[in-house]
């Protein structure tokens, strides 16, 4: 397993080991210990799974507030996408700033998003099959987001007319998204 930073220091991008051969692979997704050796101590404790039908499919850009904010480790099974995190850190040198790499089922590579960062995700295959970690429970009373196309984060989406939920359609922008529990 190899760890390397983006252009955020806490976002990482875990490339599992792979072993094929003539029958398929093997890869361990998920090794607390090889983790742990990397700098990644979050006590993940439970795992989401979506499917989105239609490319262009965007979801997000979502993150929780404190007390009960996430860390995420973000895969692909089947399909790609373009995922995108948003630095919403108070007070940070890169607040509004944003980090976008392609996550497929062929390239394998994972994305941690620390706490403290939103995060969104545009498909770009139909059938597209996203998986994640969480160290925190989903607290609906908690869950925020901002609007997907805010100019002020101004994210190189993949599509200009995306596909999205109710809720997405009607998130605020950054300078109005409820953010204080990362100042």
């Amino acid at each position: 397993m190899k760890v390397n930073k983006t252009l955020f220091d806490e976002v990482k991008i875990i490339t599992p080991t792979i072993f094929s051969d003539d029958r398929g692979f093997f890869m361990e997704t998920f090794n607390f210990v090889q983790l742990k050796n990397c700098g990644i101590e979050n006590n993940f404790i439970q795992d989401n799974h979506s499917l989105s039908v239609e490319k262009g499919t965007i979801r997000g850009l979502h993150f929780q507030t404190h007390p009960k904010a996430q860390t995420k480790i973000v895969r692909v099974i089947c399909g790609s996408i373009f995922d995108v995190v948003v630095d919403i850190r108070g007070g940070s040198s890169t607040f509004g700033k944003w980090y976008g790499i392609e996550l497929s089922a062929e390239n394998k590579k994972q994305l941690l998003i620390p706490k403290g960062f939103a995060h969104g995700f545009c498909t770009l295959e139909n059938n597209t099959e996203v998986v994640y970690k969480v160290d925190e429970y989903y607290m609906p009373e908690f869950d925020r987001g901002i609007i997907w196309n805010d100019e002020g984060i101004n994210i190189d989406w993949p599509t200009y007319n995306p596909i999205l939920s109710e809720k997405d359609k009607n998130q605020p922008k950054l300078k109005f998204a409820e953010i204080q529990a990362f100042a």
